[in-house]
């Protein structure tokens, strides 16, 4: 389902020590890191600019091999003096196996290490939550890009719509300070869909953040097209 999901940070080096601390607990190493971006797979932290401000108010889940991976992640974090959004244990309202563990990162985000028997295969980020300023003008916008993306609506409240691909899901949740600048990128199988995704959602009035071609700065094949969703965050679809 994610391609990746990069956020950009107020201190880079603040947010990579926390990362790096939290991720290499779940066994996740650095895989990349230049001038702008630290990337951990399928995760980045960058630095902002003038089109992407500091991300805040986002919630990401990260896989967790076991509950006793989930009570390492949260004890490394609140030991090295992090912030704890909530104690390691059962959720239940959230699925009758899952286990959670929540930290907040330097700039208030908050991250998770899960275990659930429905844990996302493939990559580190099992999914993600963001805080929407109109839940159903958001899904609006989603529907429209399942289709391209291979997603489909899962679950559907006025107060949370979730979306959810094979391996995977995120979630449009209400908030009074909706979630700023999230990057969230897509994969697909080919450039196809890519041009559908790109000129369906701007027909429709969304804003264009970059039309569909080759990227050859983010490595060799990569090919991709980008939209801002209503609250501003840069949604891509991309292949390598």
């Amino acid at each position: 389902m994610f391609d990746h999901v990069t956020i950009r940070a107020s201190d880079r080096a603040a947010s990579e020590r926390f990362y790096d601390l939290v991720l290499g607990v779940l066994g996740v190493e650095r895989t990349g890191t230049d001038e702008t971006f630290v990337e951990w797979d399928d995760f980045s932290v960058a630095v902002p600019d003038d089109e992407n401000p500091v991300t805040r108010g986002l919630h990401v889940g990260f896989v967790a091999a076991s509950p006793e991976q989930v009570d390492a992640f949260w004890r490394a974090g609140t030991e090295a003096g992090y912030a704890s959004d909530g104690e390691p244990g059962p959720r239940p309202e959230y699925g009758q196996d899952y286990y959670g563990g929540f930290l907040l990162d330097p700039d208030g985000n908050s991250a998770e290490a899960v275990h659930h028997d429905g844990l996302r295969q493939g990559g580190n980020v099992d999914h993600v939550w963001i805080r929407v300023a109109d839940v159903a003008a958001s899904k609006r916008f989603y529907e429209l890009v399942a289709p391209h993306a291979g997603f489909r609506l899962a679950a559907d409240t006025p107060e949370r719509a979730q979306f959810a691909g094979g391996s995977g899901s995120f979630s449009l949740v209400a908030g009074e300070r909706p979630t700023e600048a999230v990057h969230v990128a897509f994969t697909v199988g080919s450039k196809e869909p890519i041009h559908r995704f790109h000129e369906d959602l701007v027909a429709a009035g969304y804003r264009d953040n970059g039309a569909p071609g080759e990227r050859p700065d983010y490595g060799p094949g990569y090919y991709a097209a980008f939209v801002r969703d209503p609250d501003g965050n840069n949604i891509e679809l991309v292949t390598r």
